[in-house]
C-alpha cells in the first residue's frame, strides 16, 4: 500500500459541509484526511468571509484541493470568488453517491471520497 503521507501533505483541503448527505460526507471525508496525515482541513468559511489572513493563507498554500458535496458547487464557488486558484476538484456526487437530506453517513462512502481525494 502507497503512503499518502508524504504526497499532498501540505496541501489545504476545502470542502463543502452543507445540508446533505453528500456534504456532511465530503466533510466527515477531510476531517479523516487530515487525521491520516494527507493534506490540511481549512476553514472554508474564513474563506466566504473574505478574512484577509485566511485569504491570503489559502492564496500562499502551493496546492488546494476543493471537495464538493453536488454539482452546485458552492466550495469552488467560494474559492473562486475569493480568487484563489484551485489544484484539483472532486465532485461528490460524480462518483455514484446520491445525494439526499437524511444525513446518514455510511463509512464505506467516506473511504470512497477518501481513495477519490488521495487519487485526484
Amino acid at each position: 500500500m502507497h503512503d499518502f503521507r508524504t504526497v499532498n501533505n501540505n496541501a489545504i483541503l476545502l470542502t463543502c459541509s452543507g445540508a446533505s448527505n453528500v456534504g456532511q460526507l465530503s466533510n466527515q471525508a477531510v476531517v479523516e484526511l487530515t487525521q491520516e496525515g494527507f493534506g490540511k482541513f481549512f476553514c472554508l468559511a474564513g474563506i466566504g468571509a473574505h478574512l484577509s489572513k485566511f485569504v491570503q493563507a489559502a492564496k500562499d498554500n502551493p496546492e488546494t484541493i476543493v471537495i464538493d458535496g453536488c454539482p452546485v458547487g458552492c466550495a469552488k464557488r467560494v474559492v473562486e470568488h475569493a480568487e484563489i486558484s484551485i489544484g484539483k476538484y472532486l465532485v461528490v456526487t460524480k462518483l455514484g453517491i446520491e445525494k439526499n437530506h437524511i444525513l446518514k453517513i455510511k463509512e464505506e462512502e467516506v473511504e470512497k471520497i477518501k481513495m477519490a481525494v488521495r487519487n485526484l
